[in-house]
């Protein structure tokens, strides 16, 4: 490959700095968005939110380039014009009439970018990546798309050198890396459900993401109305996450966790922490139907005549025809409390029927008054009573002998028993509500109110959701579609799913395709490989992953005497290094590790408990997932594994441990090392 050249540089410069330049006057012509008008009230209020949500996602980052990469379109490999096409993360427009100086990296004139491959041109001669420092160009490399010999030359240099760049704060957009089987994945069209099995390091985590941003793009007409929603496995997770769709244009989806939407739905908030064993059955597919018979199971059939005075006469309908309006309306499906408010027309109905037979002159009128009698009311609050989610939920959480009534034939004796709540309260207001048994409100408040439903729901770190957490996602999801995105290998919680096809039933989407990454981006081969050797004992049917990096990273693993003195020492040696450094230990370890690094004079944040200029983040074990660092200090692979309640689940948080850096890792160790990594 050719030498970069100083014009060509100079150039591509030039191109850059008029492109800064157009996104500045695109960013003015929509910065006054208060002057928008339309033709009412309504219609200026959306185009004023329409002109300033737009300002927001045109706002520049002086660190961000607006573009990564060149097409060279040709008219003799079969495109319609010779042309150049500057591919970067949002659209910017040139003069009018005029060529587009970037083009969206979502746009199907970007495809080629990131599927083409020498001897395949996708109608291109040209791929041209460009490297920058600090927001300036400093390089460029071309790729001869046209010439089948160019594949002989290997992975990128820039490309390369992009994916092992040192990271700074939260997670980064990977725009300028996407590879060939993750882009397939990012535009999958919208009706499409996935299931994304990716090992550590394959970039899981941002394909969804990416995705999120495509499918804004390609399918942004419906989507402004139906939402995209991003489910994340805590408030750490989110924050780490969360500047990748700004930086990408897109400020439309949602971030949440199950916890949040949960508590947003039921307006419940968790107060106490559930034993593992009571959290595993609550999160169990079966109480799904235990609650269900708990809200209809107060539908009844009406067991006396219905009697309603109108006028001089009093009409009768029998309770069996009365019964006929009750199971047809039950039938039809609809959520408990729409068929409630139908109740009192239906039961109306039936009375006008026998007042026409009869001669009398009905109509509307005649047929409301009737509905709002007090004896039709009386009888649909008998055969259809009121219900709110607290008191329903509470009343099965306290009374063994209505849970009984609901379980019997789906939960045991004993599994009852674990239900109940194990310091009982006189109402819902006193009762101190926990996690899983919010998400079973969320399930009941769904059977009484539909849940309303949005276009596209990606829940990331989804093997460690149970089935009713699962359902609780797919719910928001009922007309919609949804990318699940995880790894068997790292599922940690006792509820953790075992298989993909029973996480996609629990969500609603079973016919959803399911996708496996098993080539690393992030993780060096030396570290994936060590922490390969737990998949045997942890999810032995996965593939083993592997790293296409050229650089195989560094890897040390040490006997210790004096762990803690040796920690500080290794954590000053690892911030001499560009980058950041995460210090990962038990959870029951933190104080201990914070008051060492403390006496040793070298500052940490706290998850959660942010402590600015530094570069080194104490993380306890159960808080790792979905992190990354380029130095990873990790302290007594034993206690890790040892912490959980199994040993199974201890190897999996060790895996997920082992596999958080992108330069090196370092383990230190007073006890022996888990046998399985032998």
């Amino acid at each position: 490959m050719p030498e970069p050249t100083r014009d060509v540089l100079d150039a591509e410069r030039a191109h850059l700095a008029a492109a800064h330049e157009a996104l500045e006057r695109m960013r003015e012509q929509s910065a006054d968005w208060t002057q928008g008008i339309g033709g009412d009230s309504v219609s200026t209020a959306y185009l004023r939110q329409m002109l300033y949500r737009r300002m927001e996602s045109l706002e520049k980052d002086p660190e961000t380039p607006l573009f990564f990469g060149r097409l060279d379109y040709a008219t003799s490999l079969g495109a319609e014009f010779d042309e150049v096409a500057h591919i970067g993360r949002r659209h910017v427009s040139g003069e009018v009439g005029g060529d587009p100086l970037v083009i969206d990296w979502r746009a199907p004139m970007s495809l080629p970018f990131y599927r083409a491959r020498a001897g395949q041109p996708m109608m291109c001669s040209l791929r041209r990546r460009f490297g920058f420092q600090h927001g300036e160009m400093t390089a460029y490399e071309d790729e001869q798309l046209a010439d089948p010999t160019e594949l002989s030359e290997g992975v990128s240099a820039l490309l390369e050198a992009e994916i092992e760049r040192p990271r700074t704060g939260p997670m980064r957009d990977i725009v300028a890396t996407i590879q060939p089987d993750q882009d397939v994945l990012v535009r999958a069209d919208l009706a499409t459900s996935l299931a994304i099995q990716g090992a550590p390091g394959t970039g899981k985590t941002a394909v969804g993401l990416h995705r999120a941003a495509y499918l804004l793009y390609a399918f942004r007409e419906t989507l402004s109305r139906q939402g995209v929603l991003v489910i994340g496995p805590n408030d750490n997770f989110l924050g780490y996450i969360g500047d990748v769709l700004p930086a990408l244009g897109e400020i439309d989806a949602t971030q949440e966790t199950i916890e949040s939407l949960t508590r947003a739905a039921t307006g419940l908030t968790p107060k106490a922490v559930d034993e593992p064993a009571r959290a595993v059955l609550l999160g169990d597919a079966r109480m799904a139907e235990v609650l269900s018979r708990a809200v209809w199971g107060h539908v009844s059939v009406p067991g006396r005549v219905l009697e309603v005075p109108m006028g001089t006469r009093v009409w009768r309908i029998s309770a069996h025809c009365l019964g006929d309006a009750v199971t047809s309306l039950r039938g039809r499906g609809v959520r408990y409390l729409a068929g409630r408010e139908m109740v009192p027309q239906r039961l109306a109905h039936r009375v006008l029927l026998r007042m026409e037979v009869s001669g009398a002159t009905t109509d509307d009128r005649v047929q409301n008054e009737v509905a709002r009698s007090k004896d039709v009311k009386a009888m649909t609050n008998e055969c259809w009573p009121a219900l709110t989610t607290p008191k329903l939920l509470h009343r099965l959480l306290t009374d063994a002998d209505f849970l009984t009534s609901c379980a019997d034939g789906v939960l045991s004796e004993e599994e009852q028993g674990l239900v109940l709540a194990p310091k009982p309260t006189k109402s819902p207001g006193s009762h101190r509500w926990t996690a899983a048994e919010i998400v079973l409100a969320d399930e009941v408040a769904d059977l009484l109110t539909r849940t309303p439903s949005l276009g596209h729901v990606i829940i990331d770190e989804a093997q460690d959701l149970s089935a009713m957490q699962l359902r609780a996602a797919g719910r928001r999801a009922t007309t919609g579609s949804v990318t699940l995105l995880g790894d068997l290998a790292q599922a940690t919680t006792p509820w953790a799913s075992r298989s993909w096809s029973d996480s996609l039933a629990h969500i609603g989407h079973p016919e959803a395709e399911v996708r496996e990454l098993t080539e690393g981006f992030r993780v060096p081969g030396e570290v994936i490989d060590y922490a390969a050797r737990l998949l045997p004992s942890i999810a032995p049917q996965l593939a083993t992953p592997t790293s296409i990096r050229h650089n195989r990273g560094e890897l040390r693993i040490t006997a210790v005497d004096a762990l803690l003195t040796r920690t500080a020492d290794e954590a000053k040696r690892l911030l001499e290094r560009e980058g950041t450094v995460g210090l990962i230990v038990a959870d029951a370890d933190v104080e201990e590790v914070a008051l060492a690094l403390e006496s040793a004079g070298i500052p940490a944040n706290r998850m959660g408990a942010q402590t600015d200029g530094t570069r080194l983040d104490l993380v306890p074990a159960g808080l790792a997932k979905g992190l990354e660092f380029d130095h990873v200090l990790l302290l007594e692979p034993a206690a890790l594994v040892a912490q959980e309640a199994d040993r199974v689940t201890g190897l999996r948080r060790l895996y997920v441990c082992l596999t958080r850096a992108v330069t090196s890792m370092v383990v230190l160790h007073e006890h022996s090392l888990p046998a399985e990594l032998d």
